[in-house]
């Protein structure tokens, strides 16, 4: 097939960063950062205030943009289309199905032309295990458009209840850098109480009595190192430390067993944990570790009666097992197997009930359920037909049910919410995801393809076209991918994709080592020396995709975030050839430089995932191979669109920077070469649901000049 004529207009004057070298020396090895400059020396408080940001640096990042737009121009009037139709296919005034807790069922919903959600509550009849309310009685108890108006970023991250149903702990960030501030919401008077906790994960769980409640507070270099409790009506200088996590390499996270007995404190990096637990009905309670950490050994608990059920990969269990413990003596020795490994069939979720314990299994890339009945011991399956799908499990409030709640959907199903029980095995549809311009499912196709990797390893690829496309190597195609942290990336319904497929284009997820599609094994062969592996999967992905005709080269739009953003800067330099067009949206491109930085929120914590090549001249070695940043070469680059976040703590702003102004100062053809910086957003982008969109139409309008259809 004949390459594709890009549509971008022909503007000279792209922004040119001026080279301020910075030389260093590593492991014997001389290295020069031309751009180092771009990353501000005041990042910390550019989080809190992206005012601080020192004038040459957004002098550059505001020429940049100023650039973006006008290589983008000609694609405002369709930027616009996009949008409307993205937002024709959802449902404005949508809600979720409420969640029962006792006399109450919470949820959230958005009201027409609304941007962000309320949290609501209805009454509901607790002898009546299938009544959820009326909704005719609502109780609003948090309006996110209200609490959000006028602020350039708003998120809300939880709303927690207290047991007694009398308080309400939600917490929101205001910047985009995910530094929450909680706050505590008397839900008979409407209004908040002077509390005020800042700088925190957002996470909170209330004490039994509704007195005080737990957060993790966030340190100077934006880790969640502490569990902190307040206690209500006191300063949160007063707060009592109820855990201090000393290894910079692990964060710190909370939540409560779904039989609602226990405070979980869980300090982990990407290969160990270390659980404790806390009584959240006593007083004055001790937190109690159940085992303590061991190089690569990961568990997560739930408690029943006088046991622990855990979900872990001991005893040489990749894939993870079941195991239960006595909860007085909990630690490892005491472990005895309740559902064994299985080499292959990876156990991604424990949710345990009075009398049935739930878990969602992957095999080969295909999710099903397993219920157990824990009085029998008798086991059943929840699994479904089609080639390629999602299903997922939520996790409500009630412990003493037998029902359980999953969603489902494919790449042409809208997703389904359905209630399960347990024991008499009968389903309740709650919620089919409605279209109000219309779907119909029978005009897609989903398949489910595999590519040949350069090792012979077979990796999945879900893929969703038009019905009546042609399958001739003529279309369009954009190929997702991640491939890291042992993320699993669902074959889920996007309305957003219809947009793209309906103008021809096939899209493309591709399953490439790094996630967990095949198992914990996927994973553990994407990551540190053998993180290549994910590169030449995507490659091997893009290359099955043609010669099965579904695109052709030069005909391909590659699209990947975060971690799946460095996946694109490693394409972009392995395979240009391939690609029309790369988005690299929030990037990790910068990879040696941030894993040599300490200082830098995620960086210790990463460095079980990369490596760490301050200590590891093998691991340098590695990361220098193929970090996206240094590898740029003479050579001609498709056209990237590069995005991110001022106040992304994540992938903070200037890796995306520094790759563009390397790419633009060494590529001999191709591009354009295009960064936006989004001065009011981090990792996640705007907030708002539709201004969400207004990133999406920007990220579809590229692809579509990128293959000469805008």
């Amino acid at each position: 097939m004949a390459p594709t004529t890009p549509a971008f207009p022909q503007i000279s004057g792209a922004p040119v960063a001026e080279r301020r070298p910075h030389a260093y020396a590593v492991h014997g090895r001389q290295i020069t950062d031309d751009y180092a400059w771009l990353k501000a020396g005041n990042w910390q408080a550019v989080l809190k205030d992206p005012g601080a940001l020192p004038a040459d640096i957004a002098a550059y990042l505001d020429a940049e943009n100023a650039y973006a737009e006008a290589m983008l121009a000609d694609a405002a009037a369709l930027r616009k289309t996009l949008v409307a139709e993205m937002r024709g296919r959802i449902r404005e005034d949508d809600s979720g199905v409420p969640d029962p807790d006792g006399p109450w069922s919470y949820y959230t919903r958005h009201r027409e032309g609304g941007q962000h959600p309320l949290v609501c509550r209805r009454p509901r009849d607790p002898a009546r295990p299938d009544d959820l309310g009326a909704e005719a009685d609502e109780v609003v108890l948090i309006d996110g458009d209200r609490e959000g108006e006028g602020l350039a970023f708003f998120e809300i991250a939880a709303a927690v209840h207290a047991d007694d149903h009398g308080r309400l702990a939600w917490s929101a960030d205001t910047k985009g850098s995910e530094l929450y501030t909680i706050r505590v919401r008397d839900l008979a008077s409407g209004r908040d109480l002077d509390d005020r906790v800042e700088a925190t994960s957002g996470e909170a769980v209330w004490a039994g009595d509704g007195q005080s409640f737990w957060y993790v507070a966030v340190d100077a270099n934006h880790r969640p190192a502490k569990v902190m409790r307040h206690r209500l009506g006191t300063a949160q200088s007063a707060d009592e430390t109820v855990y201090a996590e000393a290894d910079s390499g692990y964060f710190v996270h909370i939540g409560q067993t779904q039989s609602g007995a226990f405070l979980t404190v869980t300090a982990s990096d990407h290969e160990t944990a270390e659980v404790h637990l806390l009584d959240r009905h006593a007083a004055h309670a001790p937190l109690r570790v159940v085992q303590r950490r061991e190089p690569l050994l990961i568990y997560s608990v739930e408690h029943r009666g006088d046991a622990l059920y855990i979900l872990t990969n001991a005893d040489g269990a990749e894939d993870f097992k079941i195991v239960t413990a006595p909860l007085s003596d909990p630690g490892r020795a005491r472990w005895r197997d309740l559902v064994p490994y299985r080499a292959g069939l990876m156990i991604r979720h424990l949710h345990l009930l009075e009398n049935h314990l739930v878990r969602l299994e992957i095999e080969n890339a295909r999710p099903r359920i397993i219920v157990r009945d824990l009085r029998t011991g008798e086991e059943h399956a929840v699994a479904f037909a089609e080639e390629a799908y999602s299903l997922g499990l939520q996790s409500g409030h009630a412990f003493a049910t037998p029902v359980i709640r999953f969603v489902y959907s494919s790449m042409t199903t809208p997703a389904e919410t359905w209630d399960y029980d347990c024991a008499t095995r009968e389903r309740t549809l709650r919620k089919r995801q409605t279209v109000p311009s219309g779907h119909d499912p029978a005009a897609y196709v989903t398949r489910r393809l595999f590519a040949t990797a350069p090792d012979g390893e077979q990796v999945p690829i879900s893929l969703l076209h038009r019905r009546d496309l042609p399958l001739d190597g003529s279309a369009p195609l954009l190929l997702y991918g991640y491939g890291s942290y042992g993320t699993l990336m669902p074959a889920a319904f996007r309305t957003n994709l219809l947009s793209l497929v309906d103008r021809g284009f096939v899209y493309a997820i591709a399953h490439i080592r790094g996630g967990t599609e095949k198992g914990w094994r996927w994973y553990l062969d994407g990551k540190r020396e053998k993180k290549p592996n994910t590169f030449s999967d995507f490659v091997a992905c893009a290359r099955a995709l043609v010669t099965a005709n579904y695109t052709s080269e030069k005909n391909i739009v590659a699209h990947g975030g975060s971690a799946g953003g460095m996946l694109m800067g490693a394409v972009a330099n392995l395979a240009p050839e391939l690609f029309a067009g790369i988005v690299a949206d929030v990037p990790f491109v910068d990879v040696l430089n941030t894993m040599l930085d300490g200082d830098l929120p995620l960086t210790p914590p990463e460095w079980p995932e990369w490596g760490n090549p301050a200590e590891s001249e093998e691991a340098f070695r590695t990361i220098l191979s193929y970090s996206p940043y240094e590898n740029v070469a003479s050579k001609a680059y498709p056209a990237i669109l590069a995005l991110g976040g001022l106040t992304d703590p994540r992938v903070t702003y200037w890796e995306p920077a520094k790759w563009v102004a390397r790419l633009r100062a060494t590529m001999t053809g191709g591009g354009p070469v295009i960064l936006r910086i989004n001065m009011e957003a981090g990792h996640g982008g705007a907030a708002g649901r539709f201004d969400r969109l207004e990133e999406v139409g920007l990220i579809y309008a590229f692809a579509l000049m990128a293959v000469g259809r805008a």
